[in-house]
C-alpha cells in the first residue's frame, strides 16, 4: 500500500488538480489491478471545493426564502376566498405545494452537502429525501406550467387533445431528466456513465423546456382568433397580453437556467466561484415562481380570471320606451332588444291611431332602433 500526499502550501499555488494513472503495456500485455482511495481535504477539515463550501449555506437560505413565499401565497388564497369571494382555483392550491415541494428539497439538499462537507460523504437518508423531493419538483413545475400555458380551470375545465399529448410527452421525459440528473451527481466526471448520462440530461431538459412552450403558443393563438369573432375583443385582448407576458417570463427563465448559468457561466468563473451557478439558478427560479404567481393570482381586477360577462347570456338594462307612459322603466336581459321595438310603436303616445300610413310607421321604427343603439 502506497500513500502520497499532494500539499497546496499557498493561495498562489491553489486550483483545480487533476490526478492520471496511465499503464505502460509491455510485449507480454501485463495488466494493473489497485484500489484507489482518494481524499480531498480543505482546512478546519471541510471536505467540499472551494467553489462548494457556501452551498449549504446558500440551499438553507433559499429554502426559507421559498417556505416564506408559500406562506404568504397561501395567506393570499385565504384572504381572497374569504373577504373578497374572488375564486380560488385547484390549480392556485398546487401553484402553493410546488413552492413548498421546492423548499423541502432545498432544505434536504443543504442537509445532505453539510453531511459532505464534515464526513466527506453523504448520509443516504438525508439524500434519499432530495432526490424523492427534487424528482417531484420537478415533475410538478412542469406541470404546473402546461396547466397554466393551456389555461386550464381558468379560460377552460377540460384538456384538448394536443394538449394531453404534450402532457405525456413532456412528464414522462421530464422524469426521464431528473433521473439522469441524479445519476450525474451519484457519479465521478471521469467515469464513462457520468458523460453519457450528462448528454442524456442536457437534450431531454432541453425539449422538455422546448416542449412547454407549445401549449402557451396555441392559447395566443386561441385568444388571437377569439377576439375577432365572439364579440369579446376587449376581454380577449387583456388575456392574451397577459399570455404574452407568460409566454416571455417561461422563454427567459428556460434560457436563463438552461443556457446561460448551465454553459457559460460554469466555463467563465473561476473555480473558486462556482457557487455562484447555484445561486443565479435559485435566485432566478425564485423571481419566476414570484412573477407567475402575481400574474395569475386570484384577484378581481386580473383578466386571466375574469368570468365572461360579455357573454349574450349576461343580463343588462335596456330601455323599454322613451314615452312618458312607461317612463323609467327597464327591461331585462338581452332578448328584451327584440321585443323593444314593438313595444316602443305600441305605446307611443303620439299614434293616436288615425294615421295608418305604412311609411310612417316604419319611420317610428326606424327612429325607435336608432334610439337603442
Amino acid at each position: 500500500m502506497e500513500l502520497f500526499v499532494v500539499y497546496i502550501a499557498g493561495e498562489d499555488c491553489e486550483g483545480l488538480y487533476n490526478l492520471y494513472f496511465h499503464n505502460c503495456v509491455d510485449d507480454y500485455g501485463s495488466r494493473v489491478t489497485l484500489n484507489v482511495s482518494l481524499v480531498e481535504e480543505n482546512l478546519k477539515k471541510n471536505y467540499l471545493s472551494a467553489g462548494e463550501m457556501p452551498l449549504p449555506a446558500l440551499y438553507f437560505m433559499m429554502s426559507v426564502l421559498f417556505f416564506m413565499a408559500g406562506i404568504f401565497w397561501m395567506f393570499i388564497l385565504k384572504k381572497s376566498k374569504r373577504e373578497t369571494g374572488v375564486a380560488v382555483f385547484k390549480i392556485h392550491y398546487l401553484m402553493g405545494a410546488l413552492v413548498f415541494l421546492k423548499s423541502l428539497s432545498l432544505f434536504f439538499h443543504s442537509i445532505n452537502y453539510h453531511y459532505i462537507q464534515i464526513e466527506g460523504s453523504h448520509v443516504e437518508g438525508w439524500a434519499m429525501l432530495y432526490y424523492v423531493t427534487h424528482l417531484l419538483k420537478g415533475a410538478l413545475l412542469f406541470i404546473t406550467i402546461l396547466l397554466i400555458g393551456t389555461g386550464y380551470a381558468f379560460v377552460k375545465h377540460l384538456l384538448s387533445d394536443k394538449d394531453k399529448k404534450i402532457f405525456m410527452i413532456v412528464i414522462p421525459l421530464q422524469v426521464l431528466a431528473n433521473v439522469a440528473q441524479i445519476i450525474i451527481e451519484e457519479s465521478e466526471e471521469g467515469e464513462i456513465v457520468h458523460t453519457t448520462w450528462t448528454v442524456i440530461f442536457i437534450s431531454v431538459d432541453l425539449l422538455c423546456c422546448c416542449a412547454i412552450l407549445f401549449p402557451v403558443v396555441w392559447s395566443i393563438r386561441h385568444l388571437q382568433e377569439a377576439s375577432q369573432t365572439d364579440g369579446k375583443a376587449a376581454s380577449n385582448l387583456r388575456k392574451l397580453k397577459l399570455f404574452r407576458h407568460f409566454y416571455i417570463i417561461v422563454v427567459c427563465y428556460i434560457y436563463f437556467t438552461r443556457i446561460i448559468v448551465q454553459m457559460l457561466l460554469k466555463i467563465t468563473v473561476p473555480f473558486q466561484y462556482e457557487w455562484l451557478d447555484d445561486m443565479f439558478r435559485e435566485m432566478t427560479t425564485f423571481i419566476f415562481f414570484v412573477l407567475t404567481g402575481y400574474k395569475f393570482r386570484p384577484a378581481v381586477n386580473n383578466p386571466y380570471l375574469e368570468l365572461a360577462h360579455d357573454s349574450d347570456d349576461e343580463e343588462m338594462d335596456i330601455p323599454m320606451t322613451d314615452s312618458g307612459l312607461t317612463e323609467g322603466a327597464v327591461k331585462r336581459g338581452y332578448k328584451a332588444k327584440k321585443k323593444t321595438l314593438k313595444e316602443i310603436v305600441l305605446f307611443d303616445p303620439n299614434e293616436d291611431g288615425t294615421d295608418d300610413d305604412e311609411e310612417v310607421l316604419l319611420e317610428k321604427r326606424r327612429e325607435a332602433s336608432h334610439d337603442l343603439d
